[in-house]
């Protein structure tokens, strides 16, 4: 039997996660591996995260809270702004769902850079709406690209600000300019799951003045900073009739009791915080002066990763490095056949990749 199934669906390319540690210590039989492909924090999460937790445990066997009081209202002190402007998903890609499935009617366009988060492509695709892809311009974002792509089809545009994968930012003049040629009834949705790496003020924050302009919505995650990846939680920040419409049609309980609890605990740990940013700075530095001094060349970066160009087919030295207990990421896919994507790690997981590195490339 055939099963009929939809257009849209059927044209799909599957999202690929990295590759996870055990799959590749039991694939290659290796003691140790470690993992610097997935831009996640090699410094776990703030043990307040671990105490509330277990405390948190007790009450499984209950609904999580569907409003997440406690946490909403963490969020609206922390940037100084109502409850109605937050909406919480199970992930910032749930909420990137929620916009295209609120917001895009079948036959809409969504504008998007290309490459980029594969949810983005996903997520207008499931909602029947067609993904409109605009290259980069050299590694970063082409803003006046996508402005020529706007038509009187376009609903949404998809911004990655610092950008995934390349590492490039936009500055708040080049924003404000862009922003100024989108006609009103396009909702901006600006992804900074990285913002918080960013050590240049020159680069554009949507949250430093954050609803200002009704047509934005700002995506934020807790998986990368704040060290919650496996408890998939992230939240948007919007006009509160956007809000709204995500409310409305999210699942009353997309993000689990323990999720909850864990991102209060995080945001309440500032110091750990802190500690997790000076650490992404420090190894991105480090890395940079190492891997200059092997003669690679990385492209400049906000985030907590970085592309790098080892002149070589990128999926060869990308499965070599899993043989030596390595996993990183081959850009091969996203059309950079030479570069590679790695995210920092603690100084020992960044001692061992450029070891590791070093005899792959023989340098």
């Amino acid at each position: 039997m055939k099963f009929k199934i939809n257009k849209q669906i059927e044209s799909l390319k599957p999202y690929e996660p990295g590759r996870p540690l055990k799959e590749v210590a039991r694939q290659y039989q290796l003691k140790k591996v470690i993992k610097l492909a997935s831009n996640e924090n090699p410094l776990g999460f703030s043990p307040n995260v671990n105490d509330a937790v277990l405390k948190a445990m007790k009450d499984m066997n209950r609904y999580p809270e569907s409003a997440a009081n406690d946490l909403n209202n963490k969020l609206a002190e922390k940037f100084h702004l109502s409850r109605e402007n937050i909406v919480l998903g199970n992930g910032s890609d749930d909420i990137i769902a929620l916009l295209c499935h609120g917001f895009l009617n079948e036959g809409d366009e969504a504008l998007m850079p290309l490459p980029s988060f594969l949810m983005y492509e996903i997520s207008v695709k499931t909602a029947k709406g067609v993904p409109v892809m605009v290259p980069l311009n050299d590694f970063s974002t082409n803003l006046k690209g996508i402005v020529e792509k706007i038509s009187s089809k376009t609903r949404l545009i998809f911004i990655t600000n610092p950008f995934n994968p390349t590492g490039s930012t936009i500055s708040f003049d080049e924003f404000n300019e862009f922003a100024q040629q989108v006609p009103q009834d396009i909702i901006i949705v600006v992804d900074e799951a990285y913002i918080e790496f960013v050590r240049s003020d020159k680069v554009y924050n949507s949250l430093k003045n954050s609803l200002q302009d009704q047509r934005i919505v700002s995506l934020r995650t807790f998986s990368k900073a704040y060290g919650l990846a496996g408890f998939r939680i992230g939240y948007g920040i919007m006009d509160a009739q956007i809000a709204q419409i995500l409310n409305r049609i999210r699942q009353p309980f997309n993000v689990n009791s323990l999720a909850q609890v864990a991102a209060v605990a995080a945001l309440d740990d500032e110091v750990f915080f802190k500690k997790s940013i000076q650490s992404t700075h420090e190894s991105l530095d480090f890395m940079f002066n190492e891997l200059e001094n092997f003669g690679i060349h990385c492209l400049p970066t906000q985030s907590n990763f970085f592309m790098l160009d080892i002149k070589t087919d990128a999926g060869e030295v990308f499965e070599k490095m899993l043989k030596l207990g390595v996993i990183v990421r081959s850009m091969k896919s996203y059309g950079f056949d030479t570069f590679l994507r790695v995210n920092t790690g603690t100084k020992q997981e960044n001692f061992t990749f450029l070891q590791a590195l070093k005899k792959v490339l023989k340098k």
